[in-house]
């Protein structure tokens, strides 16, 4: 019987604890359950990978830490196999294998959960499940007896005949691990698994990680919330420029100790929330029962109302899919209302095209969600996507470059943005220097309301402090700023009030200084506020 063929029955034997061959009676295998050995990956004149040595046992939770670029992601991309090393040896239960695909990865165990789900929305979550190789002999019947016996096993909860479009993220989030579990992963790598989950859903998540643990999975966590990491791991590997920095027993860190080996010195972790002198305050956007439909028909805001006042930063939060992309995009024209109106200091906006409202004066900057799909220009470098905010105002037919030359140097320095030049194209900058760019650029526009989402995504947390500071900077100029995000404990710190959406209707606005992570989480979670006052 081939290893497809099998996997199923290995699946069935794992969930249940039975020994395999190379297995202890405890239900662990002997040694680490994977290793490497002086892995290296080049990409051109970079280093992304510099002769990296580790090893994860069985019945461990391995954190991964790193600034951008520090190499993570191409580690994990070695593991599982979309890259293959340049030099250096991956080891699976101490026997030397090629990972060169992912079906590699798939046969020897090792599954990777992506932060951006690979399912099929339109399938159930038992179809997505069986996707991919497996045999075709046993029933229907037989794999979903399977499937409910591993959940049990694990404590997994799945409705096995849902559409996977109407999941919500943690559900989705839980069939991506019953489907690598099922296909025989006792190696599992996840990528950022709590980026967009409540409090609540958080905690559930590190229940059946515990849980999968004590079966004798063998976990990689690659997260930027350090809080997390130290209530869910067992060791945490820092990787900075490429190597190796520490190997830490999680049980002797601290949230200054992982900082600091991390960026290689001393951070403040205090977010600071300075604040604006409430009589110079006034509103600058006033939003009154904003609704707006999907092109799918769905309901993506119901009435939704809210003020945005000079000198203030106003977060919202929910779980993805509530509204939050719709809500930024609809306050600049780029998706229309259904009905209510947008008003910018006594103007009505709502329903204007972008040209319009910047002929009207209106002072708005805007950082969308999708970088280099809306607000970059891929195959430009740094001063022609500088150019993108301030062409307009050039006169004749031609452009002087020198401005916006000056302009990419300077954020460059200032944000420390790693790119070979400024002519490189942007595209081929990693994620956190494409954000750095785009952010920047909106933020030197001096824009009176500045609408951001997920500004900090993919940033380590040096360039993570440095983006709060920007925008506390600008909140003191008077800059209203719309805060759209999904760290928990960053909102309740920066934010001056906190919008909760659920479903894309507005369950409370709270004061972020008075308000308490499980306030918000369970808001997030369709709780109104009176009724979590009651």
């Amino acid at each position: 019987m081939s290893n497809h063929e099998d996997r199923p029955a290995k699946a069935e034997a794992a969930a249940s604890g039975a020994a395999t061959p190379g297995e202890r009676r405890d239900g662990y295998r002997s040694g680490p359950a994977i290793a490497g050995q002086g892995l290296t990956k080049r990409f051109g004149s970079v280093l992304a990978n510099d002769h990296i040595d580790f090893e994860v046992e069985y019945g461990e939770i391995l954190a991964l830490l790193g600034e951008n670029g520090s190499g993570k992601t191409t580690l994990m991309n070695l593991l599982s196999g979309l890259y293959f090393p340049d030099s250096g040896q991956i080891y699976v239960d101490g026997q030397a294998v090629s990972v060169s695909t992912p079906a590699d990865a798939i046969s020897l165990g090792i599954g990777m959960i992506h932060q951006h789900f690979k399912l099929v929305e339109a399938m159930t979550a038992l179809e997505n499940i069986l996707l991919g190789p497996r045999t075709s002999k046993f029933s229907l019947a037989r794999h979903r007896q399977e499937i409910e016996r591993m959940c049990k096993t694990y404590g997994l909860t799945v409705d096995l005949g849902k559409p996977v479009y109407d999941m919500s993220v943690s559900e989705k989030q839980t069939v991506e691990v019953v489907k690598v579990l099922y296909h025989g992963a006792r190696i599992l790598i996840l990528d950022e698994p709590t980026a967009v989950l409540t409090p609540q859903e958080t905690e559930s998540l590190f229940a059946i990680l515990r849980r999968m643990k004590q079966q004798g999975c063998a976990i990689i966590i690659i997260t930027h919330k350090l809080n997390e990491v130290l209530a869910i791991s067992d060791r945490v590997m820092v990787l900075r420029r490429g190597r190796s920095e520490a190997l830490l027993q999680t049980s002797q860190a601290d949230l200054r100790s992982l900082t600091e080996t991390m960026v290689g010195h001393a951070i403040d972790l205090k977010i600071n929330r300075p604040t604006y002198a409430a009589e110079r305050q006034k509103t600058l956007l006033a939003v009154q029962e904003l609704s707006v439909i999907r092109p799918d028909g769905s309901q993506a805001l119901d009435q939704v109302s809210f003020e945005l006042k000079t000198g203030e930063i106003l977060g919202v939060a929910g779980v993805a899919g509530s509204g939050q992309k719709e809500l930024s995009e609809a306050l600049v024209s780029l998706t229309p209302c259904q009905s209510g109106s947008i008003t910018y200091c006594g103007q009505v906006i709502s329903g204007l095209p972008t040209t319009e409202i910047y002929k009207k004066g209106v002072s708005l900057a805007f950082v969308p969600e999708d970088r280099l799909g809306m607000g970059l220009v891929g195959d430009m470098g740094m001063p022609g996507n500088m150019l993108l905010k301030s062409y307009r105002d050039h006169r004749g037919f031609f452009i002087d470059c020198k401005p916006a030359e000056q302009l990419s140097q300077q954020l460059k320095e200032t944000l420390d943005i790693s790119t070979p030049s400024l002519e490189t194209p942007v595209r081929l900058l990693s994620g956190g220097n494409v954000q750095k760019v785009l952010l920047g650029r909106e933020i030197e526009s001096q824009p009176q309301v500045l609408i951001t989402s997920y500004p900090v995504r993919g940033l380590d947390i040096n360039a993570s402090y440095t983006v709060y500071d920007l925008l506390n900077e600008q909140k003191m100029k008077g800059c209203g700023i719309l805060y759209l995000g999904e760290d928990l404990d960053v909102l309740l710190e920066l934010a001056d009030r906190i919008l909760v959406l659920c479903h894309g209707r507005v369950t409370g606005i709270v004061d972020a200084r008075q308000a308490s992570k499980e306030t918000v989480g369970l808001m997030m979670a369709g709780m109104t506020l009176k009724e979590e006052l009651a």
